[in-house]
Formats: C-alpha cells, sequence, structure tokens
C-alpha cells in the first residue's frame, strides 16, 4: 500500500506557506512553526484557543534511508534524499489534517473544539492530550471505565 505524499515535491517551505494561508482562510489569527531534533511543530490560534500540532521527523541514520528496499548501502546523497523525501511526505500529512479539521468544522460536521481538542495548549505548556492520557490509561488499567461513561449507565 502506497502512503500519503510519498513520492511529493513540494518543499516543506510551501507547505508551510499552504498552512499558513489555510489557517489565515479558516479564521485563524496567528501562526508558527519549527522543528529541532526529530521534531516539527506548527502552532496557531483560533477561537482565544491556542492549539499545537507536533510532528514526529524521521533520524536522518536511519537504515531504511541508508539502504535500499534489498538492503544494498545508499550513497550519501541518495539516503539523503530517501530522508528529506520522508520530512516532506510528513508535513503533507499534516497540512491534510488541518485542512480535513477545518473543513469538517466549516461544513458543521463537528465543532471547532472536538477537531481540535487534544491539541489545546494549557498554561503549562502541556496539550489537554498530555494531561488526560495518563489520566485515562490510570482509569482503564484499575478496570473501571464506566466512569469514562456517565451518560451511558457509568455513574
Amino acid at each position: 500500500m502506497s502512503r500519503y505524499a510519498e513520492n511529493t515535491s513540494v518543499s516543506i517551505t510551501s507547505t508551510v506557506t499552504e498552512i499558513d494561508r489555510l489557517l489565515d482562510r479558516y479564521g485563524a489569527d496567528g501562526f508558527m512553526y519549527g522543528s529541532r531534533g526529530a521534531e516539527a511543530q506548527i502552532m496557531f490560534q483560533k477561537n482565544n484557543k491556542v492549539v499545537r500540532f507536533r510532528v514526529g521527523m524521521p533520524e536522518r541514520n536511519d537504515d531504511r534511508f541508508r539502504k535500499t528496499p534489498t538492503g544494498r548501502d545508499r550513497t550519501e546523497a541518495a539516503a539523503f534524499k530517501e530522508y528529506d523525501q520522508e520530512k516532506r511526505r510528513r508535513w503533507r500529512a499534516l497540512l491534510l489534517v488541518i485542512k480535513a479539521k477545518l473543513e469538517a468544522v466549516e461544513t458543521e460536521i463537528t465543532t471547532f473544539e472536538e477537531e481540535f481538542l487534544a491539541h489545546f495548549v494549557m498554561p503549562d505548556d502541556k496539550t489537554l492530550y498530555e494531561h488526560i492520557i495518563p489520566r485515562l490509561d490510570e482509569v482503564y488499567a484499575s478496570g473501571d471505565a464506566s466512569r469514562l461513561l456517565p451518560y451511558f449507565g457509568g455513574g
């Protein structure tokens, strides 16, 4: 099965510009992006909420870039080309996710809060996802998941 945008020729810079324009078109006020090490991120503000998406980036020396599918060594230039291609692919996938979420909100399939809740940044710089998942895991580990579903007989 092929992966989304696996053969994209669109540069990361062009994709970031496209994300910025998309957010502007859907009413976001503020946008920033950056990368460090094996992580890239974007942040924007809309409806008085700060939203952050983090995207793991591949390790440059990963064997999937340094070796061909048959196990032969690639040249440094060929390995870098494969690595760069994967980074471009991931940025295109991020654009797709954001575009789909914003269009779902615009079409009134869902609300902004429903679509972006996990990515809302709290005052301590953690997202709601980062706050909730450890607690959610504790509830499931306790075997009393019914507390999660108060409207369906759980409390």
